[in-house]
Protein backbone atom coordinates (compact mmCIF):
# COMPACT_ATOMS: atom_id res chain seq x y z
CA UNK A 1 0.00 0.00 0.00
CA UNK A 2 1.65 3.78 -1.39
CA UNK A 3 2.01 6.09 1.63
CA UNK A 4 0.86 9.26 1.95
CA UNK A 5 -2.01 10.99 -0.59
CA UNK A 6 -2.84 10.81 -4.16
CA UNK A 7 -5.68 12.73 -6.20
CA UNK A 8 -7.45 11.71 -9.21
CA UNK A 9 -9.87 13.80 -11.33
CA UNK A 10 -13.15 12.27 -12.79
CA UNK A 11 -13.66 12.86 -16.44
CA UNK A 12 -17.30 12.61 -17.34
CA UNK A 13 -17.11 14.95 -20.70
CA UNK A 14 -14.46 12.94 -21.81
CA UNK A 15 -13.89 10.67 -24.35
CA UNK A 16 -12.71 7.60 -22.61
CA UNK A 17 -15.28 5.09 -21.96
CA UNK A 18 -13.36 3.41 -18.69
CA UNK A 19 -10.67 5.54 -16.79
CA UNK A 20 -8.90 3.22 -14.03
CA UNK A 21 -8.83 5.66 -11.63
CA UNK A 22 -7.51 3.03 -9.03
CA UNK A 23 -4.31 3.44 -10.97
CA UNK A 24 -4.04 7.15 -10.62
CA UNK A 25 -4.50 6.78 -7.04
CA UNK A 26 -2.13 4.10 -6.49
CA UNK A 27 -5.50 2.22 -4.90
CA UNK A 28 -4.17 -1.82 -4.09
CA UNK A 29 -6.76 -2.86 -2.12
CA UNK A 30 -9.87 -2.70 -4.23
CA UNK A 31 -10.73 -1.32 -7.93
CA UNK A 32 -12.09 2.11 -8.55
CA UNK A 33 -13.05 2.89 -12.33
CA UNK A 34 -14.70 5.76 -14.01
CA UNK A 35 -17.08 4.56 -17.13
CA UNK A 36 -18.81 7.01 -19.53
CA UNK A 37 -21.36 5.08 -21.87
CA UNK A 38 -22.57 7.32 -24.55
CA UNK A 39 -25.95 7.51 -25.53
CA UNK A 40 -27.35 4.02 -27.16
CA UNK A 41 -23.64 2.74 -26.04
CA UNK A 42 -23.48 -0.37 -24.07
CA UNK A 43 -20.48 -2.35 -22.29
CA UNK A 44 -19.27 -6.27 -22.52
CA UNK A 45 -21.49 -8.75 -20.99
CA UNK A 46 -18.61 -9.76 -18.04
CA UNK A 47 -18.65 -10.98 -14.58
CA UNK A 48 -15.93 -11.30 -11.43
CA UNK A 49 -15.48 -14.52 -10.71
CA UNK A 50 -14.59 -12.92 -6.68
CA UNK A 51 -14.87 -9.68 -7.10
CA UNK A 52 -18.27 -7.83 -5.79
CA UNK A 53 -19.15 -4.48 -7.91
CA UNK A 54 -20.50 -1.38 -7.07
CA UNK A 55 -22.09 0.89 -9.14
CA UNK A 56 -22.79 4.58 -8.65
CA UNK A 57 -24.67 6.74 -11.26
CA UNK A 58 -23.37 9.87 -11.46
CA UNK A 59 -24.83 11.38 -14.20
CA UNK A 60 -27.88 9.68 -16.76
CA UNK A 61 -30.17 6.47 -16.28
CA UNK A 62 -27.75 3.10 -15.92
CA UNK A 63 -30.26 0.45 -17.48
CA UNK A 64 -28.26 -2.50 -16.29
CA UNK A 65 -28.92 -6.74 -17.00
CA UNK A 66 -27.77 -9.02 -14.87
CA UNK A 67 -28.23 -12.46 -15.66
CA UNK A 68 -30.78 -11.64 -18.15
CA UNK A 69 -33.33 -9.60 -16.12
CA UNK A 70 -32.87 -5.38 -16.68
CA UNK A 71 -33.63 -2.92 -14.17
CA UNK A 72 -32.85 0.99 -14.47
CA UNK A 73 -31.02 2.75 -11.53
CA UNK A 74 -31.05 6.96 -11.78
CA UNK A 75 -28.73 9.58 -10.80
CA UNK A 76 -27.77 9.10 -7.13
CA UNK A 77 -28.27 5.59 -6.90
CA UNK A 78 -26.12 2.20 -6.43
CA UNK A 79 -26.42 -1.00 -6.81
CA UNK A 80 -24.32 -4.37 -6.29
CA UNK A 81 -23.77 -7.32 -8.09
CA UNK A 82 -22.15 -10.45 -6.67
CA UNK A 83 -18.96 -12.32 -7.57
CA UNK A 84 -20.20 -14.97 -10.26
CA UNK A 85 -23.21 -12.91 -11.29
CA UNK A 86 -22.88 -11.70 -15.92
CA UNK A 87 -23.88 -7.95 -16.13
CA UNK A 88 -24.02 -5.59 -18.76
CA UNK A 89 -23.81 -2.07 -18.48
CA UNK A 90 -26.68 -0.05 -21.03
CA UNK A 91 -27.00 4.20 -21.81
CA UNK A 92 -30.85 3.18 -23.30
CA UNK A 93 -31.42 7.55 -22.26
CA UNK A 94 -30.42 10.10 -24.77
CA UNK A 95 -27.80 11.56 -22.69
CA UNK A 96 -24.30 10.55 -21.53
CA UNK A 97 -24.23 7.74 -18.73
CA UNK A 98 -21.34 8.27 -16.11
CA UNK A 99 -20.88 6.23 -13.32
CA UNK A 100 -18.35 5.03 -10.57
CA UNK A 101 -17.42 1.18 -10.40
CA UNK A 102 -15.82 0.06 -7.51
CA UNK A 103 -15.06 -3.57 -6.80
CA UNK A 104 -12.88 -5.48 -4.65
CA UNK A 105 -12.99 -9.03 -2.93
CA UNK A 106 -12.23 -10.45 0.59
CA UNK A 107 -14.00 -9.34 3.77
CA UNK A 108 -14.13 -5.97 4.73
CA UNK A 109 -12.10 -5.46 7.99
CA UNK A 110 -14.13 -2.44 9.39
CA UNK A 111 -13.38 -0.42 13.06
CA UNK A 112 -10.02 0.38 12.50
CA UNK A 113 -10.26 3.74 12.47
CA UNK A 114 -8.89 6.15 15.46
CA UNK A 115 -10.52 10.09 16.09
CA UNK A 116 -8.76 13.04 17.09
CA UNK A 117 -10.63 15.66 19.26
CA UNK A 118 -7.40 17.81 17.82
CA UNK A 119 -4.54 17.62 16.18
CA UNK A 120 -1.89 18.03 19.31
CA UNK A 121 -3.39 14.78 20.63
CA UNK A 122 -1.14 11.66 19.64
CA UNK A 123 -3.41 8.59 20.46
CA UNK A 124 -6.73 8.15 19.16
CA UNK A 125 -9.79 6.75 20.67
CA UNK A 126 -12.59 4.63 18.14
CA UNK A 127 -14.22 7.74 16.59
CA UNK A 128 -17.85 6.37 17.76
CA UNK A 129 -16.68 7.39 21.15
CA UNK A 130 -15.37 10.82 20.28
CA UNK A 131 -18.70 13.64 19.47
CA UNK A 132 -17.72 15.73 16.10
CA UNK A 133 -16.86 18.75 16.70
CA UNK A 134 -19.16 21.77 16.72
CA UNK A 135 -20.07 23.72 13.52
CA UNK A 136 -17.41 26.86 12.10
CA UNK A 137 -18.79 29.88 13.36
Amino acid sequence: MEEGTARARLDPDGEEQFLTLRRQLGVSSFGINQIVLRPKQRGRIHRHQRQEEVYLVLRGRLSLIVEGEEFELDEGELVRVAPGLRRQLVNRGPERLVLLALGGEGEHRGRDGEAFADWDQQAGVPPQELPPPADLP
